[in-house]
């Protein structure tokens, strides 16, 4: 058996808490967006290295706020850099403890998996258990596959 990384118990009332700290966190930043893949893809995104030059844009927009044309709204600069600025560690927060959930959950996953195929295994090998024939059977399809030549011919007819 492999090792077992991973044996914890989440209760009904420890995960209800967590969905309902999930909730409070949505609920405190009202404000979120959900960008569409292409906006994903096409808008222009600040890095750490974009951050000391949106600061001095500020900077020298705030300073001299005379060669910006009117619609230019430097107070809606400034309120996306602070938002931005307060967002970041969140941001970095939210990160570290998806990529923890993340990884415990196919950590555990993938545990019952190992000892889910060893139980298949171990009752494909006995043979003689009264009543697994039509079990062993059900579990064993998730091993078949559908040939490729059956697909073509049923989209060619």
């Amino acid at each position: 058996m492999a090792e077992n990384r991973i044996s914890a118990n989440l209760t009904a009332a420890d995960r209800d808490a967590v969905m309902q700290a999930i909730a409070t966190i949505k609920e405190k930043l009202p404000f979120l967006i959900d960008l569409t893949t292409e906006d994903r893809r096409t808008i222009v995104k600040m890095g750490d290295k974009s951050r000391a030059f949106v600061s001095k844009a500020l900077e020298v927009a705030t300073q001299n706020p005379n060669f910006l044309p009117r619609c230019f709204d430097i107070e809606e600069m400034r309120r996306d850099l602070a938002l931005y600025e307060a967002l970041y560690p969140v941001l970095l927060s939210l990160t570290q403890l998806q990529e923890l959930v993340d990884d415990t959950c196919m950590a555990s996953g993938s545990e019952a998996y190992t000892a889910a195929l060893a139980v298949y295994n171990y009752a494909k090998a006995s043979g003689d258990v009264a009543g697994l024939d039509s079990v062993i059977d059900e579990m064993g399809r998730r091993f078949t596959r559908r040939s490729k030549k059956k697909k073509t011919e049923v989209v060619a007819g």
